[in-house]
């Protein structure tokens, strides 16, 4: 009788196998496999708000690439690889040869997890980890529960402390030249 052995990570290879034969969203994220569930209504809104003002901005401007959940993004090489499926990115003009036709190789200048009951977790703890280790410039966490985003620029080696933006406030990118957004209108619900 044969048995999983626990301790053996899961690889690139496994995650590619596994999402060819499944409609489900996963992430492999330092060897583990995690499912990622169908986000809630009020997340999907904050999303689609977002990604409106980011890619029209992106667009008047001509500064790169605006992409959103679901696309893999591959972290890291070899044995080592994550794969993550942030809520939207940006690439930068200067390095779109990253962006691939399967997936995105490497860090993109810009991400945005919207927060969710089931992947909170992750998206403050792990991920953050994994986004500041590869070399994301700026990480933002919006949470949609207090109408406020948190935005973390990388330094030398880590995030600083966030710059938090709440209520009427706007928020300006490090990252996305010029890119101003309005937490009223992240927030809308219509």
């Amino acid at each position: 009788m044969s048995s999983i052995d626990p301790q053996i990570p899961f690889t690139y290879e496994d995650y590619k196998s596994l999402t060819a034969t499944s409609d489900q969203r996963y992430e492999l994220i330092d060897g583990e496999i995690y499912v990622t569930p169908a986000p809630a209504t009020t997340h999907q809104l904050v999303a689609r708000n977002l990604l409106l003002m980011l890619t029209q901005h992106v667009r008047a401007h001509g500064l790169g690439l605006v992409l959103h959940a679901p696309v893999d993004v591959v972290l890291g090489e070899g044995k080592g690889r994550n794969v993550v499926q942030p809520d939207i990115l940006f690439v930068r003009r200067e390095r779109t040869s990253s962006v691939e036709e399967a997936e995105v190789v490497g860090a993109p200048d810009f991400i945005v997890e919207v927060l969710s009951p089931s992947t909170a977790d992750r998206d403050l703890g792990m991920k953050r980890t994994l986004y500041a280790r590869s070399g994301v410039r700026e990480y933002w966490i919006v949470e949609p529960a207090d109408k406020r985003i948190e935005a973390f620029v990388l330094g030398t080696r880590d995030y600083g402390k966030p710059a938090v933006c709440e209520g009427a406030d706007c928020i300006a990118s490090a990252a996305v030249p010029e890119f101003v957004a309005p937490l009223p209108e992240v927030f809308r619900r219509d």
